[in-house]
This record gives C-alpha cells, structure tokens and sequence, in this order.
C-alpha cells in the first residue's frame, strides 16, 4: 500500500468533504505518511568541499524563489514581469550550484559543484508519527469529532449517508467503522424506549387484574399517554432531548404516571358503589383525595430539588432525569384531577352492573388490621429490629461510582523499553496480534492497532522532539455472539501475554462516551504521593508499589517513576565557549540539524507542497561527540566546548494544586467492589513512614465515588426536610408528619437488603434510587394518613378511623406499589451497558418499595396510633 496516495485521499478528499458536514467539527487524520526530498549527504563530503549544512541550504533556498521584478507599459499594457527560480522537478534540486573548484592544479578555470554531486537525492515517505493496522494491514485511521452541542445520532446519520456517496465514488477503497457512538446511543435509547413502554403494559395489566373492569382500567390508562405527551412539550420549553437519562426518567415515571389516576378513579368507583350518582361519584371522589394526591406528588418532586442543584458528577448524569420525573409527575397529577372526573362522567355507567367479575376486594385487611393495632408495640418493635439489622449488614456491602458495563470490546496496551523505536514497536505488535489471533481467532470480528501516540496530541505536545513510540494500543472487537464473558477472555491473553518479561501489557475494557465523561475511563484505582522532593517521592512510591503487591484484587499497578527515558545531557562548558565566540542557541541549533536534518524549503508536486530536507547519516552515540561546529571560519568538534553524560530523565513530572505528585494506578481484578479494595490499600499502607510533610490519597475514581456519596447524602438528607415541610404544610400538625417520614427507613430497609441478598455494590446508580424512592414511599402514607385525618374530622374514634381508612386505601395502595414495581421490573433486566447503568436504581426502588408497601400497611397505622395518643396525653 502506497501511504502517501492514502493520505492524499484522506487528507485532500475525505477530510475536506467529512469537515463541511453539519455537526463535525473535526476530522482527526491518523497513521498518515507524506513523501518528502531527502538530500543526504555526508560531513567528510562536506569537508572536502569546505561546506557546510548553512551553506548548502542558503543556495538551495536562494535557488528556489520567486521574486518580483516590477512592471513595464507597453501599448497601453502593464506586464507584471516576475522572476520564476522555483523548482519544476527532483532534476532541478540535484542541479543546484552549491560551489566552485579548480579544473586541475594546473588549470585554473573553476568548474561547478552541482549538488547531485555531494549529495544523494530521494523523494521518499516521512518517517511516520505513529502506525495504525486493520486486521494486520497498514491503513490510516480518521478520527470524527462532532460540535459539542450538536446532537450526536444526527450527527451520526448524516455522516453514514456521505459515506455511502463517498464508498461510491471511490471504487477499490475499503471503509471500515470500528467504534460508532451514535450506535451506542441509539440501540441504549430504543432498548429503553422498549422497556418503559413493557413496564406500562405491565402496569395497566396490573389494574385489569384488581378493577376487572375494561372501562375503567383504559380511563386510568389514558393518562399515562397524555401525561408523556405533556412531558414531551415541557422537556422542549426546558431544552432537554431524549437520551439515555430522560428516557429512563420516563421509565421511572412510567408505573407513577397512574398512582395518582388509581387513587382517584379508585375513589370515584367506591363513591358510585356507595350509591352517589356518577356526576356526584366524580366531584366527590376527586375531591376526597386531591389534597393527599397533590401532597405526594409534591413530596416526589422535591426530593428531586436538591439531584438538580448538585454539582460534579452525579449532578451532571441525573439533572435531566430529575427533570423528566418531575415534569411526567406534575402532568400525571393534572391529568388524574382534570382528564380522569371527565372521562368517568362521560364514559361509565350510572350504576355499575354486580358482574361475576367483581373488583378485587381486601375485606380480610381489616380484622387483621384490628389485631395488628392490638400488638402495636410489638409491632413497632419488630420493625426497629429490622432497621437495626440493615444497620448492621450495611457496612458488608460493597460501593463503587459507577457500574462497570459489560462491552464485548477490549484494549490492549503495550509498553516496551522507554526509547524504543517506532519501527521495532510495530514488529513486536504485529507478533502480539499473531499470538491473539492463534488464542482467540474464531472469537474475534476486527483487531485495531495504533503503533506510537496519537497525532495532534502528544506528538505536537512533545517539546523535546521525542515522541512516545514506545506504545501500542490493539483494539479487540469481539463477534457479538460470543457467549464467553469478556473478563474470563481478558484474563486467559493476561495470562498468556504476560509470561513475555520484555514488555508489559496492560488490559482496558472498552468504555463508553458516558464513562468518559463522567472520568471512569482510567485506571479505577489512583494513588498520588505528595511532597516537594523527586528523590523523596520516588522513594515512598517505590514502597507503596511493593506493598501493593500484596493486595490480590489489583493487577497491572504502575507507577510514574517507572519508565524513566535514557537521555545524553550536552553539558555547554560556557568558558571554553565564550573563547570560540559560541552562544548554546547556537550549538543548539547546529547539534538539531545535524541530528534531525534541516529544512531547507518546499517544491511544488502534483498540487501539493513538498518539504526538502538536508540530512546526514545517523550518528552512534560515539560519534555523537565528533560532530563539527562552525564559528565563522573556524570548525571545531562538540568534545571541545562540551562533554556528555548518559542519565536517566524523568519522563514527567506531575503536579496537583502546585504540589509535586508520584502517582500509581492499577486495575481491579473481578467483581470486587472498589470502596473494599480501597480499605485493603489503605491498612496496606499503615506501616508506611511518611516524611513530614509527605502524604499519600486515593484518587481517581475512589475519590469521585467520595465526593459524589458526599452530595448524594447531602441530597438525601435535604429531601427528607423539604419532604417534611410540605407534609407539615399538608396536615397542619408538625407531629404526624413523622408517622408519614419512618416510611423511609422501611423503604431503605428493602433497597439495602436486595443489594445485599444479591450480592451488587451500591453505586451513584444506586444511591439516586435510594433518593428517588424516599420521595415514592411516602405517598401510600400520605394517602393513608389522609385518609385516617378525614375520618377523624367526620367524628370517627382513633381506632375506627385507622380501621375504616385502612380497608378504603388498601387497594390503591397495593394498586400503585404495584404498577410501580412492574414499570420498573424490565429496567432491571436487558443487556449491555445502558442496562447495567439502569439497573441499580431501579432495584433500589423496587426492593425499598416491597418493604414500605408491605410494612405501610402494617407498622404506619401503629405509629399513627402511638403518636396520636401521645399528641393528646401532651395537649391535656
């Protein structure tokens, strides 16, 4: 394969054509190689000629210009007259004059030295920056960047359109797409979509089998469309777009959107059992519970105040999400006190026929409910066991930040010895692809391979004018049907690439667009040393490395002392040099050219401008010293004003808040929760003497996982008050309110022990579940206290009122858990990564609301009772 004809088409053709597209910004260009002149030539040439690198590029250069040489006027014409010097061809180059010599000693004519004569002349390929291999074959690799705000699947289509028309126009041209995040997005997205719109169905079969009526369970049902639609025209005032998070809010959303419609069209209904008229049925039973309808849905919203307001990470993930519950449930609460009196009135019968299939009933509750209040210390005893417990076994699960997805993509990092070439790179990542491909073969759909840094970045970075050849990333895309978790892959090439001791191998799963964002794209595990001195810091991280060591869950620790670069230092002696009349720039700059070659101007080629380069063979590290230096007329070797010292350089030096850091990283093997191997680190490292002022922190994700616990709590904690002021508000009684806030630590109770029993860490995930459920948990005892307050205004006893208000809310109280629950069931289940960044909060929901539906129904009516009493011993 000719890489400079490559280029030329992806350079001057597909860049051109990708860029002008709506929705790219950039179009990055890698593993490309562009031909340039070589003029190479050699210092005992040089000498015998009595030239010198300045001198041989000053004539090239002044044999290769265009200059202007005024105007003449003629017949009424003005010519521009230009003189044109400017290479045609190679042929012109290797005819440049560059000095005279005699003809013989006795014959003084002077004869010119072209430069052909002292020089060889190439139109050859540059040596690359880096190297990319599909499936063992040179290519060039484009990297596509869309505009920040830009929508990325629009972004995505328009470009998969051009590439059609692009395949088309370029016959014999292979076009391979190795990493599409619009696909990502959209197949996340349409998975979401399916399971929220499972999760409804799911919820209206749910009424079905209580209401066992058609009518009235489809009145309940329209409210969920109307309720989205209403959410839809709410997110594109606030300028939010469908994506992973807005979806899953309406997903969560989804078993809500009918709560408040059951509770009204469940009070309706037994009004019009009752013996109301249906006009009747329909004021009063909205009217009964609008009030506790309206107070639940408050308290769902504001638990969702403070996800917005909070910064970092988990502020940026969930403030869409807060949006959309929030924005579905304020619809949801509209629809069920305006659309669904409506629809009842319009649509059902006056008197409802006694059919063979009736509702379902819970006349049992209430007998149950009376002996229940008869053991109520019991009772509440029983429940403060329960949160005791969960106390006690909360510790034993483990947290991470962000659920690890399951991709069936992987990288490999290889790291050879610091200074090793671009060339000998690519050898051995060639064999390293031969020995995967004999492991894995038949596994494998594509391997891509970059050989040294990626252009535009660290190479255009790089002040030295070293580059880091010395790593090589191949990028493993498995077959989709690999049944063979990618761990379990992972760790057997692990075990057999790193029998190898001369290089070192590192293993990436593949990450997302969302795990790079959010900084979960790293080593999991980041410890940085502080202090001032390298010396120092080299020492203690040294000594963290080994104590590492003998931790079993982290593998491939590294540390940034480790690939220290051999370097020569020139050191200038400034006496000697001052006696030549030599400044360092100077020596600098001729040791440079010597070294890298010389630039020495641009020819025109076939449309293109072509560099020319003077350069002379490749020095030993002996030779190095007996390199020339010109000062005027003067030549003097390197040895003579300088000597040279063979070191080893600090490849970086890293900083954080202008305090000098050593960092380890490493990688976590398994399934271990991150917080657990964070502890083992931590008593590891006890034993450890730290200087004065020398500390060590975790970092990296441990410390985003931190500080989003931190928020996340922060958040909690701020919603249980604002849940308390809008109850308080509610019921006009500051004590009641708690009857209604100890839901929580039910609910709590059924989140913990279902991560717990399945053996899942907690994460940011799970968390904003946790935070989300205290805001759903609360509205079956509200709806309950409601309830018993009303009975109580209307002249009933304590004890009948909790009776009566029991046996009349029970069913929609099971009714929304329910629906809830079962919207959410599917979100739990699914492959890939969106499902494994859903998962967590909706288990979290749906464990707390088992326990708080459950226990609701059975320790809030006891507390109710309790706190009653006591609020009336302190009255009297």
């Amino acid at each position: 394969t000719d890489m400079d004809e490559l280029r030329k088409i992806a350079e001057n053709y597909l860049h051109n054509e990708l860029t002008r597209l709506e929705g790219i910004a950039a179009v990055e260009i890698i593993g490309m190689e562009e031909k340039e002149v070589v003029i190479k030539t050699s210092q005992y040439i040089m000498d015998a000629h009595n030239l010198d690198m300045a001198t041989i590029s000053g004539k090239i250069q002044n044999s290769n210009i265009t200059a202007s040489g005024g105007s003449i006027v003629e017949l009424g014409l003005k010519y521009i007259i230009k003189g044109v010097g400017e290479f045609k061809s190679i042929e012109d180059i290797g005819n440049v004059i560059v000095t005279q010599k005699l003809a013989s000693e006795t014959d003084r004519e002077m004869i010119p030295v072209f430069l052909k004569d002292i020089a060889d002349i190439y139109f050859v390929n540059k040596e690359p920056d880096n190297i990319v291999r599909i499936n063992g074959d040179r290519c060039i690799a484009m990297a596509i960047y869309k505009e920040t705000r830009y929508n990325t699947i629009k972004a995505v289509e328009e470009l998969n359109r051009n590439l059609i028309q692009l395949k088309r126009a370029l016959p014999g041209y292979h076009f391979y797409i190795l990493q599409n995040q619009g696909a990502f997005i959209e197949l996340a997205i349409n998975e979401v979509a399916q399971t929220a719109l499972f999760g409804m169905l799911l919820a209206v079969l749910i009424l079905y089998v209580f209401l066992r009526r058609i009518g009235t369970t489809a009145i309940i049902s329209i409210a969920i469309p109307i309720s989205i639609i209403a959410t839809f025209n709410l997110m594109y005032f606030n300028g939010l777009s469908l994506n992973i998070m807005t979806l899953g809010g309406l997903a969560l959303g989804a078993g809500m959107l009918v709560d408040n419609a059951i509770v009204v069209m469940e009070n309706i209904f037994r009004n019009l059992e009752s013996g109301l008229s249906l006009k009747e049925a329909a004021i009063t039973g909205t009217s009964q519970v609008a009030g506790a309808i309206t107070a639940s849905t408050i308290t769902t919203i504001v638990v969702f105040l403070p996800i917005v307001y909070l910064h970092g990470a988990a502020g940026e993930l969930f403030k869409d999400q807060a949006w959309t519950v929030a924005f579905s449930l304020v619809s949801s609460l509209a629809v069920a006190i305006f659309v669904i009196p409506m629809l009842s009135h319009r649509f059902l019968r006056n008197k409802p026929k006694k059919t063979a299939k009736s509702s379902l009933s819970f006349d049992w509750y209430k007998n149950l409910l009376s002996r229940i209040l008869e053991n109520r210390r019991r009772v509440i005893l029983g429940a403060a066991f329960l949160i005791v417990i969960t106390v006690i076994i909360f510790p034993f699960i483990g947290s991470e930040f962000m659920p690890q997805g399951e991709s069936k993509d992987f990288q490999i990092e290889l790291v050879l010895e610091e200074g090793t070439s671009l060339e000998h790179m690519d050898k051995v990542a060639q064999d390293i692809e031969k020995l995967i491909r004999a492991k894995i073969g038949d596994q494998i759909e594509s391997i891509y391979t970059r050989v040294g840094p990626l252009t535009g970045s660290i190479s255009e970075q790089s002040s030295t004018g070293l580059q880091e050849a010395n790593i090589a990333v191949l990028s493993i895309y498995l077959k989709t049907d690999v049944e063979q978790p990618t761990a379990q892959i992972i760790n057997n090439l692990n075990t057999m690439l790193s029998l190898n001791p001369d290089w070192e191998i590192r293993f990436y799963q593949e990450h997302s667009s969302l795990q790079a964002t959010l900084g979960t794209d790293q080593a999991p595990v980041v410890i940085e040393i502080k202090g001032e001195e390298l010396a120092t810091l080299r020492l203690l991280t040294e000594q963290i490395k080994e104590k590492l060591a003998n931790i079993s869950e982290l593998v491939n620790i590294e540390s940034s002392f480790d690939e220290d670069r051999p370097e020569l230092n020139v050191v200038f002696d400034r006496i000697r040099a001052g006696i030549y009349n030599l400044d360092f720039t100077t020596v600098g700059n001729q040791i440079r050219d010597q070294l890298q070659g010389k630039p020495v101007g641009d020819w025109e080629n076939e449309g293109e401008r072509r560099d020319i380069t003077l350069k002379l063979p490749e020095l030993t590290l002996a030779q190095l010293a007996n390199i020339t230096i010109n000062t005027g007329q003067k030549k003097i070797r390197l040895d003579e004003i300088t000597h040279i010292e063979t070191t080893i350089g600090e490849k970086e030096i890293n900083r954080r808040n202008q305090v000098r850091i050593g960092k380890l990283s490493g990688q976590i093997r398994g399934d271990v929760p991150l917080d657990k191997v964070a502890e083992s680190i931590r008593s590891q490292l006890e034993d450890i003497d730290f200087p004065p002022n020398y500390s060590y922190e975790i970092s990296g994700e441990e410390l985003k996982r931190q500080q989003s616990f931190a928020d996340l709590k922060f958040a909690l904690l701020l919603s249980i008050i604002l849940i308390y002021m809008v109850m308080a508000s509610q019921f006009e009684s500051l004590i009641h309110p708690f009857t209604i806030l100890l839901t929580i630590p039910l609910a709590t109770v059924g989140a913990i022990l279902i991560f717990f029993f399945l053996q899942l860490p907690l994460n940011v995930m799970a968390y904003i579940g946790i935070i989300l459920l205290v805001g759903i948990a609360v509205n079956d005892s509200i709806i309950l206290v409601d309830a018993i307050n009303k009975l109580k205004g209307q002249g009933l006893l304590l004890r009948d009122a909790i009776l009566e208000a029991g046996q009349r809310r029970i069913r929609p109280i099971i009714m929304t858990s329910l629906t809830t629950i079962l919207a959410l069931l599917p979100l739990t289940l699914g492959f890939g990564e969106s499902a494994s960044l859903r998962a967590p909060m909706a288990l979290a929901v749906i464990g707390g609301l088992i326990t708080s539906t459950l226990l609701t129904l059975v320790v809030i009516p006891c507390v109710y009772y309790v706190l009653d009493q006591f609020a009336i011993k302190i009255k009297s």
